[in-house]
C-alpha cells in the first residue's frame, strides 16, 4: 500500500510541474505566433539632365603699388559682374568675394632668394546660372571684360529633391520585386513592409575643371554651347525593407 501524499508536498510537486510545462511550451507557442518575415535591399538609379550651373571666376592684377593694384582689380571686376548682370541674371545668383592683396614674389635661382615684384590683388566672383542656355555667352563675356582665371564650373539640379524621391521611389519597388520573388521560390505570401532603412541618396554635382593658362585659348570657344556639353547625372539611392510573410496555404 502506497503511502499518502502528503497535500503541501503535492501543492508543490503540481506548481513545479506546471511551471516547467509553461516554460518549454510558451516559447514554441511564441515562436509558432511570430511572423515570418525577410530583408532585401533595394538599388535604383536614374539619370536627368543638369539645369543649372555654378561658376567660379577670378580677377588678378599686379602692379608696383598696392592702391594701384587694387584700383585695377576693382575696375576690372565691376567690368565683369556688369557683363554678368547684363545677361538678365539677377543680384541674388552672384557673389562677390572680398579682395586679397598680397606681395608677389619671384624666385631668383642664381641668388637663391625672392625679389619683391610688387603686389598681386586677387577677388574671387560666384555666379549661379539658373539657364543653362547662357553658360556660354556668360564664359565669352566674362574672360573679354576682365576675368582672367576660371576655377571650375559645377552642374546640378534646381530641384535635387524631386530626383531623390524619384531614385527612392525606384529602389523601394527593386526591394518590393525582389523579396516578392524570394517569397514564391519558398512557397510564401509577401505581406506589408514592417521596416523601412534609407541608405543613403547620392546626387553628384560634377565640375568642369579649367587651368588657368588656358583662359585665353578658351576665350575662343567661350560662346560654342558644345564646349559646355554638362551630359546626364545619375542620381542613385539605396534603402533595406523588411517585409512579413505568410504561408500560402
Amino acid at each position: 500500500m502506497m503511502p499518502a501524499l502528503n497535500p503541501l508536498r503535492f501543492c508543490v510537486l503540481l506548481a513545479t510541474v506546471l511551471t516547467v510545462s509553461w516554460s518549454v511550451l510558451a516559447p514554441m507557442a511564441a515562436a509558432q505566433d511570430r511572423p515570418y518575415t525577410i530583408s532585401v535591399s533595394g538599388q535604383a538609379e536614374i539619370r536627368t539632365a543638369p539645369d543649372m550651373a555654378t561658376v567660379w571666376f577670378g580677377v588678378v592684377t599686379r602692379d608696383k603699388h598696392p592702391d594701384e593694384a587694387r584700383r585695377l582689380n576693382a575696375d576690372a571686376a565691376a567690368a565683369a559682374m556688369n557683363a554678368v548682370r547684363a545677361l538678365g541674371i539677377p543680384e541674388r545668383d552672384i557673389r562677390l568675394e572680398t579682395i586679397q592683396l598680397q606681395p608677389l614674389r619671384e624666385y631668383d635661382p642664381d641668388r637663391r632668394v625672392y625679389r619683391e615684384e610688387g603686389f598681386e590683388a586677387t577677388r574671387n566672383v560666384e555666379v549661379t546660372v539658373r539657364n543653362l542656355d547662357l553658360l556660354p555667352d556668360l564664359m565669352a563675356a566674362i574672360v573679354n571684360e576682365g576675368a582672367n582665371r576660371i576655377n571650375s564650373i559645377q552642374y546640378g539640379l534646381e530641384n535635387k529633391d524631386a530626383a531623390e524621391l524619384d531614385a527612392l521611389k525606384q529602389a523601394a519597388r527593386v526591394a518590393r520585386v525582389k523579396a516578392g520573388a524570394i517569397a514564391a521560390e519558398l512557397g510564401l505570401s509577401l505581406g506589408s513592409a514592417i521596416q523601412i532603412n534609407e541608405q543613403g541618396v547620392f546626387v553628384p554635382q560634377p565640375r568642369m575643371q579649367m587651368e588657368m593658362a588656358s583662359v585665353g585659348a578658351m576665350a575662343k570657344d567661350a560662346g560654342n554651347p558644345d564646349a559646355f556639353a554638362a551630359g546626364e547625372l545619375t542620381v542613385s539611392a539605396s534603402l533595406t525593407v523588411a517585409f512579413s510573410l505568410t504561408d500560402q496555404k
